[in-house]
């Protein structure tokens, strides 16, 4: 460790305390889970449905979509209800039209002011008192609300069909004709919607919150933030000031002993190493990113467009082949794909470099075989999802072949198994080429750092092997958000700066004392705010005060390095001008600008806003948490594994020329496409749709009446304008990768380095500085 002593010591005690308070506080899920009854019954003894249909509704809602068509506990799809919300609240208004004929012979709406008022108080009483026996494990419900179950029930059996009185519903809610075509499983998914709205108005424990700390809003009976809500809100903003202000002080005091910049070299020297066969081998990688960016976005704009249309596409009726949940479904999985191809090919790409220039044995075998593997796994779990929703699946099949049902890990278990054995043996083809570094002589800290990530990665994958298709839910989520969050927001956040650090101090731009300093102190401060900030997305999801305390505390401490990445994107803009070479790395050093300005206002002033609790108990499930995810998976996340396809391609293809027209407009239209699409559509309906949430309950504004009313129409129509700027930088970029794979050059077979008088053969990546060289010479 030497003079990184303490920086390492401090990301080593971040990790070990902020794993234990995830392990230990991830034991109160376990203990705190709301319960499933293994009976519900009537005051007179009428079985209405057991834990086993419950949990056999939960996997009926996972083969239609699950998370792809509405949500559940506000995680999920946006255009379809939120089924808790939307389940509580028809639920609720049975209850009072039965009571108000039971009691006084009329409509609820025909009652005077003080006879509905009595009834709202009786109302919130019988929904919000626990009436659930924990010896017995039986639940006990009125037969007033035995028969409110089974209006609303009736009503989800016709809408979940081909019923025609439903069918404008059906086409506002995005969803096909006879979603669920099997009489049996209706009945079974109205069971797992019930408890789940059970769950959402019920108390824990008498005069508390409810299992689910009072969310969704409900004012018919008294769902509002509790004080330990407002409470932690406050607590999240206060420390994110003190946050941002410690960070901006230390900032101000570690500038003055950065050591000076080095000069930079006169030719890059990346180039000094010939390409090896397995570095040849990475082409079909950067096809298949782009291949799968240009399809993800084309499915993009066809599955925004069914937020106005519903079922079709422009007069066509596609959702009979194509329905909203398989397209957003291949929408995110694809996203997912192509961007860890992204990061895999990157990391291949070094290996070879961190080895001194050569491939350990059979490496460019292993990087066909996991290619192949990803190919394999991309068909597979696209062909197992469609054949679930279409219903063409047995049941039996659907959670290992077809669909989980759950946001961005969608596809079957047996496709996720392939998914994570290729990330292992990605693992095992990087360290193939580390272990033998060690071994060397130098300075191994940044390279130890970037071991460490290629680890994580390749492991924490596994924690979504922590749940089964009939995990409780609450659980399930626990665990889904090690994959969404810490997996994903955390070891690649790890990775993607130690790489970059790495790239640089290997073009000789950065000391390596800098980039490691710089890399570890990154990693201790995203891990410090990542790891127990993964608990922000489970207030509401069956947890305890403590998990929202946590989740809320260091949630707002990610936000803390992003305020900073500004003067990072400063600092990647400067580097172009440090050695005319740089000018061949220019578009990928662009990509990199990117990053750091969308991780600031994407992942940074976007996601805050919606994590303190407080906020987030009224705006989870609208459309401020896409506008939040568009900005950071892609502004950060797909910028940052486009700009690394673009680096392995100007390496690959030595001679070829980026066209800049072309680049100009990928670049520039990516972004341009992105802020239309976030802040002319996106943000505007999710503030429409907070002040409804606010006003009148989360179910109004996920409702039909409210999601085709007023300007909100309007500003899905608008979205287009945003979609199509994107889909055309997004194919101007996936051209030139297509033409830079493609590029060959048949004239001279080796030329003259003028630096050093030596000749260099032309598949030698050194011939793209001796072109620039030659450039600036004249």
């Amino acid at each position: 460790m030497g003079q990184y002593k303490k920086l390492w010591f401090s990301l080593i005690a971040v990790l070990a305390i902020t794993f234990g308070m995830l392990g230990y506080f991830g034991r109160e899920v376990y203990r705190a889970a709301p319960p499933i009854p293994d009976r519900v019954v009537t005051e007179n003894g009428r079985e209405l449905m057991t834990d086993a249909s419950i949990l056999d509704g939960q996997t009926a809602w996972q083969s239609v979509g699950g998370m792809q068509l509405g949500s559940i506990w506000g995680h999920g799809a946006y255009q379809a209800p939120d089924w808790s919300a939307d389940w509580l609240h028809r639920e609720l208004l049975n209850w009072l039209e039965l009571a108000a004929e039971d009691e006084f012979q009329q409509s609820f709406e025909a009652l005077n002011d003080e006879q509905q008022a009595l009834l709202k108080i009786r109302l919130k009483k019988a929904y919000r008192e626990n009436t659930y026996l924990a010896d017995r494990k039986i639940l006990t419900i009125s037969e007033r609300r035995a028969r409110a179950f089974e209006l609303t029930a009736d009503y989800y059996h016709r809408l979940f069909s081909d019923a025609p009185e439903l069918q404008k519903t059906r086409q506002a809610y995005a969803m096909k004709e006879a979603t669920l075509p099997s009489a049996e499983r209706r009945e079974k998914l109205t069971h797992f919607f019930f408890w789940t709205s059970w769950v959402a108005s019920t108390e824990r424990t008498p005069d508390g919150a409810t299992y689910t700390n009072n969310w969704p809003h409900e004012p018919l009976i008294g769902n509002v933030p509790t004080a330990e809500n407002v409470i932690w809100s406050v607590v999240s903003v206060i420390l994110l000031i003190a946050g941002v202000g410690g960070l901006i002080w230390t900032w101000a005091f570690m500038q003055k002993h950065d050591e000076e910049e080095p000069q930079a070299p006169k030719a890059d020297p990346i180039t000094t190493f010939a390409l090896t066969a397995s570095q040849k081998a990475l082409g079909k990688y950067l096809f298949v990113v782009v291949a799968l960016f240009v399809f993800q976005v084309l499915l993009g704009g066809f599955t925004a467009h069914y937020t106005v249309e519903g079922q079709g596409f422009y007069g066509i009726e596609t959702s009979k082949w194509l329905p909203y949940s398989l397209t957003r479904t291949w929408h995110i999985q694809s996203a997912l794909f192509w961007i860890a191809t992204g990061f895999l090919a990157a990391g291949l790409f070094l290996a070879p470099i961190i080895n001194g220039g050569k491939d350990p044995k059979y490496q460019k075998l292993g990087v066909d075989i996991l290619f192949w593997a990803l190919i394999a796994v991309v068909v597979g779990s696209f062909v197992g999802n469609y054949l679930a929703i279409a219903q063409i699946m047995p049941a039996e099949w659907n959670f290992w072949l077809g669909h989980q049902g759950y946001e961005y890990v969608d596809l079957g278990r047996l496709w996720q198994i392939g998914k994570f054995t290729g990330i292992v043996f990605w693992l095992v083809l990087m360290l193939r080429a580390i272990v033998p570094a060690f071994k060397q002589p130098g300075d191994k800290n940044l390279l130890a750092l970037l071991s460490a990530s290629v680890i994580a990665i390749g492991l924490f994958y596994g924690a979504g092997f922590a749940y089964g298709e009939r995990t409780h839910i609450s659980i399930m989520e626990y665990w889904r958000w090690w994959i969404v969050h810490l997996w994903v927001e955390g070891f690649f956040e790890v990775f993607a700066t130690a790489a970059l650090a790495f790239i640089f101090c290997s073009m000789g731009l950065v000391s390596k004392k800098m980039a490691t300093v710089a890399a570890l102190g990154s990693a201790s401060l995203f891990m410090l705010g990542g790891v127990p900030g993964t608990f922000h997305h489970l207030y509401f999801s069956g947890t305890t005060t403590p998990v929202m305390a946590v989740g809320a505390t260091f949630s707002a401490l990610e936000v803390v390095p992003l305020v900073v990445l500004g003067y990072e994107a400063w600092e990647h803009w400067r580097l172009k001008q440090r050695a005319p070479w740089m000018q061949n790395v220019k578009w990928p050093l662009y990509f990199f600008i990117a990053v750091a300005f969308w991780n600031m206002l994407g992942a940074g002033v976007l996601g805050f806003m919606i994590n303190p609790p407080v906020s987030l108990y009224y705006v989870q499930g609208l459309n401020t948490t896409p506008t939040h995810g568009h900005a950071a998976l892609f502004g950060v996340y797909g910028f940052l594994a486009l700009g690394f396809c673009l680096l392995i391609l100007r390496y690959i293809r030595p001679r070829m020329a980026f066209d800049e027209k072309l680049m100009k407009t990928a670049f520039w239209w990516l972004n341009g496409g992105l802020v239309l699409m976030l802040f002319t559509s996106l943000l505007p309906i999710g503030f429409l749709q907070f002040a409804a949430s606010a006003s009148e309950g989360l179910w109004y504004a996920r409702s039909e009446a409210f999601m085709q009313s007023g300007l909100l129409p309007t500003l899905r129509w608008v979205r287009t304008i945003g979609d199509v700027v994107f889909i055309v930088g997004a194919c101007a970029v996936a051209w030139q990768v297509v033409k830079g794979l493609f590029y060959r050059d048949e004239t001279a077979e080796e030329t003259l380095d003028l630096t050093s008088g030596e000749t260099q053969p032309v598949g030698k990546p050194a011939l793209a500085n001796v072109i620039a060289r030659e450039q600036t010479a004249k």
